[in-house]
């Protein structure tokens, strides 16, 4: 699934080829999770004028109204001058003067839903509860110590409901508690400020090297451009279960946490 480093690296990928085109038409394919909200129609004629991101959704802000784009499951854009022919995954073609931006999505759990703005009830809907930026100020250390003390769940857990912070999914989470020396299992309400602390470096630690690595390919993710990612080629304990620590050379556990993987070291995440 596409977590946040995989949305931004697409958003960076086609965001300034797409600026300022007008769209020419609009094509869909077989329904998505949510309808569109508007006529396809509708949407001919207007500008692109920047493509913004809050969590794993993409923001195309038009000269009237916004189009929100999420990912799903399993999908991914391709933006470029010319594109083959739709098949059959291929659900949503915005046609435009400097190009066409397409939605690929096998299982159909993304969207694409236009809302007038951002305040548009619709809008706030999808985003309104979602945590903070942690790959911005807005991610402030007081503000997530505050929120980990409200809960008894496990830390990971709490990290993947995205109210403390938003778009640390599976992949990162697991990441980034190793990093911060932090079993998964421990409750957020047991983390010390100094613990919170680490938790907090590493989650911005580990995006940012994800971002700056193109995001993971684990299965078929590739940017706008069709480039994979390569994170995947150095994470610590995500995806090595039975395989050495790369530090303590002790087996990296897995266990399930709420029907998802969890990858640890019980060496050097000791609590």
């Amino acid at each position: 699934m596409p977590e946040l480093p995989e949305v931004e690296v697409t958003r960076r990928s086609f965001a300034s080829a797409i600026e300022n085109a007008t769209v020419l038409a609009v094509r869909l394919g077989k329904p998505l999770r949510w309808p569109l909200g508007c006529l396809p129609g509708q949407l001919s004629g207007r500008c692109v004028r920047s493509v913004g991101r809050r969590g794993k959704y993409l923001l195309l802000q038009m000269d009237q109204g916004v189009l929100l784009l999420h990912l799903g499951m399993s999908g991914s854009l391709r933006f470029a001058p010319a594109l083959p022919p739709a098949g059959v995954h291929d659900h949503f073609d915005l046609v435009t003067t400097l190009g066409t931006l397409r939605l690929h999505d096998p299982r159909r759990f993304g969207a694409v839903v236009y809302a007038d703005s951002l305040e548009d009830p619709v809008a706030r809907k999808l985003l309104g509860r979602l945590g903070p930026e942690p790959l911005s100020d807005a991610f402030d250390l007081t503000a997530f110590q505050g929120q980990l003390k409200r809960h008894q769940s496990a830390i990971k857990s709490v990290l993947l409901a995205g109210e403390a912070v938003v778009g640390v999914g599976n992949i990162y989470a697991s990441e980034a508690l190793f990093l911060a020396g932090i079993r998964p299992t421990v409750a957020a309400a047991r983390l010390s400020r100094p613990r919170a602390a680490r938790l907090h470096a590493a989650i911005v630690k580990v995006l940012g090297q994800a971002v700056a690595l193109g995001g993971s390919t684990l299965r078929d993710f590739s940017n706008a451009s069709g480039q994979s990612g390569y994170f995947q080629l150095q994470t610590m304990v995500y995806g090595r279960a039975g395989l050495p620590c790369h530090v303590c050379a002790s087996p990296v556990r897995l266990i399930k946490q709420g029907q998802r993987s969890t990858f640890y070291c019980a060496t050097c995440q000791k609590a």
